[in-house]
């Protein structure tokens, strides 16, 4: 079975074949739903930005150049609609929690929370990356749970590669910070322990 990549769909859905982007939709959605929903906490929200995004996404097709991965393009899309959206509605996100946040991959803070329970583990980086500015979470997310080069990062977010090793490094320090004082000080001692 030969495998159809993106680009030979673009070009379907650029002759007119408007049933190919059915297909881009099914195989991305999963990859625009999550980074929506991490940005902006809530499921209504996320469902909202994803249709949007694969809305500006296909009136702007035309544009892709196929200079980069048509999924990275799409994060940028997808990202940028994000950012509007917490721009617009800023005050209401300040309050609500991500759904559920897999932390197998943030290194740094694996020694502290050495032999917590998985879901526990979770639910304590879930409440620290709340913690974090939007723009810190977004680039940990991509970097982290996404496995997003920098390359990529830097062309969904628009800033240099210094810029974004500076603040995936900053939000490494963050959320290590936000953990340090969120885990009950015993746990740190009982559990940090080397």
């Amino acid at each position: 079975m030969t495998i159809i990549n993106d680009q030979t769909y673009i070009d379907k859905i650029l002759e007119g074949d408007a049933n190919a982007y059915a297909f881009l939709v099914e195989k991305y959605k999963v990859m625009v739903f999550s980074l929506a929903l991490k940005m902006v906490k809530r499921r209504e929200e996320a469902e909202e930005i994803s249709q949007d995004t694969f809305i500006k996404a296909y009136k702007n097709l035309s544009k892709f150049k196929g200079e980069s991965k048509f999924s990275t393009w799409l994060y940028k899309i997808t990202y940028r609609t994000c950012l509007d959206s917490l721009k617009k509605n800023k005050e209401r996100y300040n309050t609500d929690a991500i759904d559920e946040v897999t932390i197998n991959r943030i290194k740094s803070t694996d020694s502290i929370l050495k032999g917590i329970e998985q879901k526990e583990r979770a639910q304590v980086i879930n409440n620290c990356l709340l913690n974090l500015l939007e723009e810190e979470r977004s680039i940990l997310w991509m970097f982290y749970f996404e496995e997003l080069s920098l390359k990529e990062i830097v062309e969904i977010t628009g800033f240099s590669e210094a810029n974004v090793k500076v603040k995936l490094h900053r939000a490494r320090k963050s959320l290590l910070s936000i953990v340090e004082k969120k885990v009950e000080p015993e746990l740190i001692n009982h559990y940090g322990r080397k």
